[in-house]
């Protein structure tokens, strides 16, 4: 048996990594990526919590934020098409560049 503390652990690597590739990349395909990393560290440790407490709650919660990041990469693309379409490059500085 895998105690808690190891899902913990390795929860926590996959947000932090996550969290840099948001807080360090300029392209929206590894913004949406990282985003994805850390909601997949959060649904480890909905699972890991689960199983610790023999509980569903934390596999059910872990469904409905598997079912939120898929409609995410499909809003997300969406923007990053658009994205493309107007600006011709997929950097998330550009767009804040607009005035009107």
């Amino acid at each position: 048996m895998v105690p808690v503390q190891w899902y913990l652990l390795l929860a926590a690597g996959i947000f932090c990594i996550g969290l840099f590739g948001v807080l360090t990349r300029n392209d929206a395909l590894y913004f949406l990526m990282s985003v994805e990393l850390m909601m997949n560290a959060a649904n480890i440790n909905f699972v890991a919590f689960a199983w610790y407490y023999s509980n569903l709650t934390g596999q059910v919660f872990a469904l409905f934020v598997i079912a939120l990041a898929a409609a995410e990469v499909a809003i997300g693309i969406g923007i990053i098409l658009v994205m493309y379409r107007n600006f011709g490059d997929i950097d998330v500085t550009v767009p804040t560049e607009m005035r009107w």
